[in-house]
């Protein structure tokens, strides 16, 4: 690895905090990047614009989708200017490169009676079982990312003010609710985890959610309990621990929520970011007017 993309991966790490699936994507298109400048005997840090164009060439021909070329073009460009920043290149050649329009994306996201069946008590007497259900329980409740349910320290819980401190993207801090039937979901798994945590190595950081060795759940093993709930639930589609994101922000604006409640919930720098939740709740509402208005079709 290219020492300056070894530097990025630490700045990534340290001080813009991004998630490991960030960081991965981050560093494998920069290594890409790297090879096709070592191909055209080109240098990551005097690259010019003409290089940048030339490889986003090289993309299109791939047949790659529009999405995965534009964040392949994201990374050049937090890249460069890392190294203008650090004072490693004078200029950011990705900066002026446009990129395809991408359609607009469209959150994935339950129905009511969905995430009911979802958070179904399903527990055996394991333990395991009190964690899955507080997990789902947080998700839905408090809108957060995986990474930063993942993240999520005993301390950071409150309940008599019914609160948790979540660490967001760029090490942004931020206080949401917890619903009643999340908080108690999270007190029944912390007192069936007492002795699991006595046998920890990690019990400075006091992690929430533990694997079964103890030690803080990793994303990936997440989201495999959630496609292994959502399978037993019945639901007969995949879903993903950020369509559960959605369906907590979907459902806060179809109860009548604003948009800047809702940003500051999700932890939206952008209220743009958080509008695709408006188009989701005009197109449900086409749908039922549709169906239900005797002149809604010819």
């Amino acid at each position: 690895m290219n020492n300056l993309i070894r530097d990025f991966q630490t700045y990534l790490t340290a001080e813009r905090n991004v998630s490991e699936h960030t960081r991965l994507a981050y560093i494998a298109d920069l290594e890409e990047f790297e090879e096709f400048l070592q191909e055209n005997k080109g240098d990551i840090v005097t690259a010019e614009m003409e290089t940048i164009r030339s490889y986003l060439g090289c993309l299109f021909r791939r047949k790659l989708k529009k999405v995965t070329v534009n964040r392949k073009m994201s990374s050049l460009r937090a890249f460069y200017k890392y190294l203008i920043r650090s004072g490693k290149a004078k200029n950011n050649p990705a900066a002026m490169v446009q990129t395809a329009k991408t359609e607009k994306y469209m959150p994935n996201f339950l129905s009511v009676d969905e995430m009911f069946e979802l958070l179904k008590d399903r527990n055996n007497g394991a333990w395991s079982d009190l964690r899955n259900r507080a997990m789902l329980e947080l998700f839905y409740s408090s809108g957060l990312r995986l990474s930063e349910l993942a993240g999520l320290n005993v301390t950071d819980l409150d309940f008599k003010q019914a609160l948790v401190k979540v660490r967001g993207k760029g090490r942004k801090e931020r206080i949401v609710p917890v619903g009643e039937p999340a908080s108690n979901a999270l007190q029944k798994y912390l007192a069936n985890t007492a002795e699991v945590r006595k046998t920890t190595d990690d019990v400075f950081k006091n992690p929430l959610f533990l694997n079964a060795r103890g030690k803080r759940i990793t994303v990936r093993s997440i989201a495999r309990i959630v496609d292994e709930v959502t399978k037993k639930s019945g639901i007969g589609r995949k879903i993903s621990p950020h369509a559960l994101r959605h369906t907590f922000a979907t459902h806060l604006l179809n109860a009548g929520a604003d948009l800047r409640s809702i940003q500051e919930l999700l932890g939206h720098e952008s209220l743009s970011t958080t509008q695709k939740y408006t188009a989701v709740n005009i197109n449900r509402m086409m749908e039922i007017y549709d169906k239900a208005h005797p002149r809604a079709k010819k």
